[in-house]
């Protein structure tokens, strides 16, 4: 009797690689009849292959893919320069480089004074990423006896703060609790510039940039990759490439993974994870269960009431996690033109519609009422720039995450009559800045909030698996009273994105899920 890990995304992969290569042995069981969770390449249409969720990835902790071998597996990590182009209304673009003095030049044609500020920008948005990938880094302690190492860790977590010097320690408090409108601001007064640092504080969460706490959700995505254009990774066939690979190591190293093996019930006796009950009544014991699923899921959908304290059973109730992130995929006859961009270069990272900090927070005001945003933030990949053969030739794909489209529609509306409304906003956004690419569109693939949650699992069609609002970054600790990776029932754990704030996917929480899962086994 070894261990069982529900769900077979980025996370619970890394979390079978480290237990199995400690010697246990996991059992993975996966709803779906495919591997990768959130990280899957799926057909889009004869001849066309496409990211169905994920287009780019954490980027992934440079330990995991050491540890996995996975370059030696074949994954091929591609990271565009530039990271990120921002379209503006009059057709100029502003594209965010890898290299700070080449992003300081581009940002110059909008505003001499931004350009002048950025680098220091830059140099103080690592500092406090840094700081905050550490602690992310960290398995926070248990609350109800925390170990000396766990204190030790803390301790020079706080020298570290102390580190940073008195000018960045109180702009890390200060800018915490702010919307990341107002900590932009600060830096820089263009509105094309602002919006485009301000956006990593609004990714797939249900608030705008003028909603308190943005700018802890920006700190956090900084403590993954800095660069102030975010993380453009992405992976040669897709990010499907990614977890076969992942799954490979994890198999190689002693792991077991099933697929098409539904969950119905978390088994508790005598107080403690005993394992699990699948769909067809099966029973399956095990030391210690791990879910890799969101947390309101595991706890409230998984594990029966009575095995839960009431008073916890009314917080998880209250846990939010309303998705407003939909994802729209397209196969195209031929590459879009857009207006600015001055070669196919400038394409291959992330394309970003949301010209300024007004028209992200409108996008953000229709969902609020329950309305499709009529002129949504757009955040656009087009993996066959890196991959021609992910389509016919000549062909391409496009990507593209849309904000902001509501778990629930006003009026009782279905979003199964609603979905073709959104693809055509899409297309119509699309169309201000690559004039007849409406021609161009062979088929089109529209994955509402309401099809996160029925096809992939994610409650409330959270894309984060639960909002990462200041009450909630780190809601698992203060919450269950213990660490961040553990439960209230012994032997259960949890190790999906929702336990690690910084979003992405890195493979953080998998592989401080097992460190804090074999601390415990070992005791």
């Amino acid at each position: 009797m070894s261990v069982i890990i529900i769900g077979a995304g980025p996370n619970g992969l890394t979390t079978a690689f480290y237990l199995a290569k400690a010697g246990l042995k996991p059992l993975v069981l996966e709803r779906r009849p495919v591997v990768g969770g959130g990280a899957i390449t799926a057909d889009l249409a004869p001849g066309f292959r496409c990211p169905t969720l994920a287009h780019a990835i954490g980027p992934l902790r440079p330990s995991i893919v050491r540890d996995m071998r996975l370059e030696s597996r074949g994954v091929e990590f591609i990271t565009p320069d530039p990271r990120l182009v921002s379209l503006s209304p009059d057709g100029r673009t502003l594209a965010f480089s890898s290299d700070i003095s080449r992003t300081a030049e581009a940002i110059r044609a909008f505003s001499e004074a931004d350009a002048a500020k950025y680098p220091e920008f830059c140099t103080v948005l690592k500092a406090l990423g840094g700081l905050l990938g550490e602690l992310l880094e960290t398995t926070p302690p248990s609350l109800d006896g925390p170990a000396l190492g766990e204190l030790w860790d803390l301790l020079k977590t706080g020298r570290h703060f102390r580190a940073l010097g008195r000018t960045n320690a109180f702009r890390l408090l200060r800018w915490m609790p702010m919307a990341a409108a107002d900590l932009v601001a600060e830096w820089f007064a263009n509105d094309l510039v602002q919006a485009a640092v301000a956006a990593r504080g609004i990714f797939g969460v249900a608030q705008g940039p003028w909603s308190a706490g943005t700018g802890a959700t920006l700190l956090l995505n900084a403590a993954v990759d800095p660069a102030p254009g975010g993380s453009s990774v992405t992976v040669k066939g897709g990010p499907g490439e990614l977890t076969r690979a992942m799954a490979d190591a994890a198999t190689q190293a002693g792991a077991e993974i099933r697929t098409d093996t539904a969950i119905a019930q978390v088994l508790v006796r005598d107080g403690r994870a005993a394992g699990v009950v699948l769909d067809d009544g099966r029973e399956i014991s095990a030391r210690a269960v791990i879910a890799s699923g969101d947390p309101k899921h595991t706890l409230l959908g998984l594990v029966d009431p009575v095995e839960l304290d009431p008073s916890f059973l009314v917080r998880m109730r209250n846990y939010r996690c309303p998705g407003t992130t939909a994802k729209v995929n397209v196969a195209l006859s031929a590459l879009p033109a857009f207006r600015g961009v001055a070669g196919t270069a400038d394409l291959k990272g992330r394309v970003q519609i949301g010209p300024g900090i007004d028209y992200l927070e409108r996008a953000f005001d229709a969902s609020k009422y329950g309305q499709i945003s009529p002129a949504p933030y757009l955040d656009v990949m087009f993996p066959t720039l890196h991959d021609p053969s992910l389509a016919p030739p000549g062909a391409h794909v496009m990507s593209v995450y849309v904000q902001y489209a509501p778990y629930t529609l006003a009026g009782g509306r279905a979003w199964s009559d609603a979905a073709d409304e959104l693809g055509r906003i899409v297309l119509r956004t699309l169309a201000e800045h690559a004039p007849g690419i409406e021609r161009l569109v062979v088929t089109q693939q529209v994955i509402t909030p309401r099809d996160l949650e029925a096809t992939f699992g994610l409650t409330g069609g959270h894309i984060l698996h639960g909002e990462p609002a200041l009450d909630q970054l780190f809601t698992m600790r203060p919450v269950l009273g213990c660490a961040q990776y553990r439960t209230p029932i012994p032997a259960l754990y949890l190790c999906g994105a929702g336990t690690h704030p910084g979003g992405g996917i890195t493979g953080g929480s998998g592989q401080n899920a097992a460190r804090a899962i074999l601390k415990d086994l070992k005791t």
